[in-house]
Formats: structure tokens, C-alpha cells, sequence
């Protein structure tokens, strides 16, 4: 009498209903092997699928065949043993060895003969047939709704998978919170760790309710899901599924964590200019240290000798004081200033709809170089790579079209709205400067300039549009009526409006 080995197998990524699951497999088989006395010797149970070789158990239980433990498999059906070519050719080779002398499956027959072998490899290779051609269904499937602009599988953070529509549909808890996170770290001013736990004091935490992890935040961070877009197969493809924040915002976290990525070793920050300046002689920063009760400024000189001399805080202050002040703009031309601002708002109805009809156009050419684009993919006149290098930069292009005319139509003349708050900000100059408040001046000087340097122990910066033109405009001929010319045009908001309102 042959004994027998028992196995049963169910996959947990086999959509099949009515494959039974392995107490009831091996319930039916025990039943069945009392019925025609078969003599099971020990029972294997696998829970992998059986598309792939390389199932542990069911090579052990082979291995022990080949070792004469047993001669005999008992299984539900072919299909329990093998969907690959691989095993279903090893359980065969087995038969023709006479290591197999029989398979028993209550809904299937088979026995060692060349008729009963044939039949075997028939039921393998409908198994194999089987997998095959589901796996280019789900594939297909998948194709369809990357073409519809929708992303398969589980929601992302921020999102919820709406079932009864098949659509991912924004979280009314976590939505506005993952966008709290982009601006947040966009700041610089926040490591990834203290991102996460500042958003989870907020509320954002994972779907088990735990706090997100370091990389979980980061990927969050990296993914271009949240911005419109979504990666299938390695290639951008544009979502239809609302965007949480804008592709600007996304670049500017990228930037951060680019930065982020070899951060310098610094101490505790602990005086207010420390980390602002540069050194005028040899470019090196600009470090603070504390000496008989006086805080002093100077050159770290990490790139060798250096002559510049230390300065001390309330010098260095003083000079913060006098590049502000460049800047104000006096009190007594404030309301003149925001008037002629309401006359160019009333004037510039015309330009503004050249603006958005140049967008449009933009918009339509990318969308038509991405039509040729993929012809010339499906000719085979470019590789892949070209095709989805270049598809992913004119995507990124249409983007930043799409979000500069939301943008636009959004907040309107966004450009006067940057000039009233612009004389608004050089009106205050005078006070920020009059007052003794550091960090306020410090962040002010950050607003007005950049690449601030220390040399010869004088404050030199480098003046923004349009602080550049306040600063270097005396306050005498600036206000001098001429200045506002005849069209009532004047020079303070040339930083702002030009050829492009945003």
C-alpha cells in the first residue's frame, strides 16, 4: 500500500472563489482518503501562491519523495501543486522516475501511465494558462485606469479610496493636514522628524493611529501624487484626482530636502545674526561668540587666513538700522501711492486677458508636442527612456501652466495686490528700525535682500525687486511729483508689474 503525503495550498492573493481554503481542503481530503483508504503519512500545508517556484514547503515535501518517505501526493487539484512550468515538470519527471506512483485528487484522475501523464501535463498547463491570462487581465485593467488619469491600490495618506465610485477622493480629516506638512517643511526651518511631530500633535497620524515614521513622511514629501501627479511603471502620468498642494510648493520642499540632505554641524543658535552672513574676504560664514558681556561677530575662517576683524552686535545692529531705512518709504506718500494703484487696477482689464489667453496657448502646444510624442514612441523613432524622460518634463511643463492660470484666475491681479502690500512693508521700514526688537530687523533684512556679507566690518547686501529701487532712489527725488509721470505710472511698482502679471 502506497502512503501518501497530503498537501494543501491557498494563496492569498488568488481572487479564485471557488478554490475551498485549507481547512476545508484538508478536511475533504482526509474524507476522501478514508473513503479509499489511502494512508497519509504527514500533512504539508503552504500559504504562496504557486505562479512562481520556489515554494519552501512543497519543495521539502518533494525532496522527501525523492528520499522515499512516500510515494504518493494527495492534493484538491493539479493546479493546488503547481501553476508553473518549473514544479509542474518536476512532479512529472518524479512520475517518470517512479518516485510518484500516484496522485490522488477527488476532482481530477490520473494515474502512471502515458495517457494519465499527458492528462496531468494538459491540467499543469491550463493551471499555467490560467495564471497567465489573469495576470494580463489585471495588467489591462490597470492600463485603462492609468489612461483615465486614476491611481490603483490603497489611498495615500491624505486621501480615502471611495468604493462605491472606484475613486480616491480627498480625507476630510487629513487632506488639509498633509498640506500643512508641504508648507510646514517647505519653511526650511523644520527637520523631517519635527515636521512629523508637529503635524501629529495636529492630528495626522497613520490609519492605525500611530505616529508616521521618518520615511513614511519623507515619501509622503517626495511623492508627486499630491501635486497631481502619479508614477505606473516608472513613468508621470497626470491624475485626475483633486491635488493637495501646488507643484511650486512640492519644488520648493524638494529644494529643502536637497539642502537638508549633507546638513552642516551647528551649535545652538543663540544670538539673532549668527547664521545670516557671509564673509566679504573669503566667502566663509559668519559665527558669534560672547566675550566680557559683549556679543561679537566674525569670519569662522575654515578656508585659511582671513583679515577681517570681529564687529560687535550693536554696531552690527546699528548698520541693520541704516540699510532698513533705505527701503522706507515716507508715511506722507502711502495714500497717494495706493490710489494710483486702484486707477492701473481699472486699466489693466485688457493685458490681463493677453496674459491668460498666452497661457492657454502654452498649454495647448505642450499637449500637442505630447501627442507627437508618443506617435514617434509608437513608430519607435525614440527608446523608451527618451520617451518617458521627455514625456515627464513636458508633463512638469503643463503643470506649471495649469497651476499659473488657476492661479491667476484665482486671485486676479495678484501683482497689485503685491504692490499695495509692498508699500505697505516699506512703510514700516522706519518703525522696524526705530525699535529694539532683533529678530524683527533680522527678518526684515532677510525680506528686503539677499547674500548679506560682512567686510571691513560694514553690513553690504545685495537689494531685492523692487526694495532695489526704494534703495537706491533718495528719498528727495522720490518725492518729487515727476517721478509719477504723466500716465500716472510709478517707479516703485516697475519690481512688480511687467510682462508677466504674476
Amino acid at each position: 500500500m502506497n502512503k501518501f503525503f497530503l498537501y494543501a495550498r491557498k494563496s492569498t492573493d488568488e481572487p479564485d472563489r471557488q478554490i475551498l481554503s485549507i481547512e476545508s481542503q484538508i478536511d475533504e481530503l482526509k474524507e476522501f482518503a478514508e473513503r479509499e483508504q489511502l494512508e497519509i503519512v504527514e500533512t504539508f500545508v503552504e500559504s504562496q501562491t504557486a505562479k512562481e517556484p520556489g515554494r519552501p514547503i512543497f519543495n521539502n515535501m518533494l525532496s522527501l519523495i525523492e528520499k522515499g518517505k512516500a510515494s504518493g501526493i494527495l492534493a484538491w487539484h493539479p493546479d493546488r501543486l503547481a501553476r508553473n512550468s518549473i514544479d509542474g515538470g518536476k512532479i512529472i519527471y518524479l512520475c517518470d522516475l517512479g518516485k510518484i506512483k500516484e496522485l490522488k485528487f477527488p476532482t481530477f484522475w490520473f494515474d502512471a501511465t502515458p495517457q494519465g501523464k499527458f492528462m496531468l501535463n494538459i491540467a499543469f498547463g491550463q493551471s499555467k494558462y490560467y495564471v497567465d491570462n489573469l495576470s494580463e487581465n489585471v495588467k489591462r485593467g490597470l492600463r485603462q485606469k492609468v489612461r483615465r488619469g486614476e491611481q490603483s491600490g490603497q489611498a495615500l495618506t491624505g486621501y480615502l479610496n471611495d468604493k462605491l465610485n472606484k475613486k480616491i477622493i480627498p480625507d476630510p480629516e487629513k487632506f488639509r493636514l498633509v498640506r500643512k506638512m508641504f508648507e510646514v517643511y517647505a519653511t526650511g526651518n523644520y527637520s523631517l522628524k519635527a515636521t512629523r511631530n508637529l503635524l501629529a500633535q495636529k492630528g495626522l497620524l497613520s490609519k492605525n493611529g500611530k505616529v508616521l515614521t521618518i520615511s513614511n513622511t519623507q515619501m509622503i514629501l517626495k511623492n508627486p501624487f499630491y501635486y497631481g501627479m502619479f508614477l505606473f511603471n516608472k513613468e508621470l502620468y497626470q491624475g485626475k484626482h483633486e491635488p493637495a498642494i501646488s507643484k511650486k510648493l512640492f519644488d520648493k520642499c524638494a529644494e529643502v530636502s536637497a539642502r537638508n540632505a549633507h546638513p552642516m554641524k551647528r551649535g545652538i543658535i543663540k544670538h539673532v545674526f549668527r547664521g545670516i552672513f557671509l564673509c566679504g574676504e573669503c566667502g566663509c560664514g559668519i559665527t558669534s561668540e560672547v566675550q566680557k558681556g559683549h556679543t561679537y561677530y566674525r569670519c569662522t575662517k575654515k578656508k585659511g587666513v582671513c583679515a577681517q576683524k570681529y564687529i560687535r552686535e550693536e554696531f552690527l545692529a546699528e548698520q541693520v538700522n541704516d540699510t532698513i531705512k533705505k527701503v522706507s518709504l515716507p508715511s506722507e506718500w502711502k495714500e497717494f501711492m495706493l490710489a494710483e494703484l486702484e486707477k492701473e487696477q481699472a486699466s489693466s482689464f485688457h493685458s490681463d486677458e493677453l496674459f491668460v489667453q498666452n497661457l492657454k496657448n502654452q498649454i495647448k502646444s505642450v499637449e500637442e508636442t505630447l501627442d507627437r510624442l508618443l506617435d514617434a514612441h509608437l513608430d519607435s523613432t525614440i527608446t523608451s527612456e527618451e520617451y518617458i524622460a521627455k514625456k515627464q518634463k513636458l508633463l512638469n511643463q503643463k503643470i506649471d501652466f495649469l497651476e499659473k492660470l488657476k492661479d491667476f484666475e484665482r486671485k486676479g491681479n495678484r501683482w497689485l495686490e503685491l504692490s499695495k502690500q509692498f508699500i505697505l512693508d516699506s512703510n514700516q521700514a522706519v518703525i522696524i528700525a526705530s525699535e529694539e526688537n532683533l529678530e524683527a530687523k533680522r527678518d526684515f533684512l532677510k525680506k528686503i535682500g539677499s547674500n548679506p556679507r560682512l567686510a571691513s566690518r560694514s553690513l553690504l547686501l545685495d537689494f531685492k525687486n523692487p526694495w532695489r529701487i526704494l534703495a537706491e532712489t533718495p528719498v528727495a527725488s522720490l518725492c518729487d511729483a515727476p517721478n509719477f509721470g504723466e500716465n500716472g505710472d510709478s517707479i516703485f511698482w516697475l519690481g512688480y508689474r511687467d510682462s508677466n502679471p504674476d
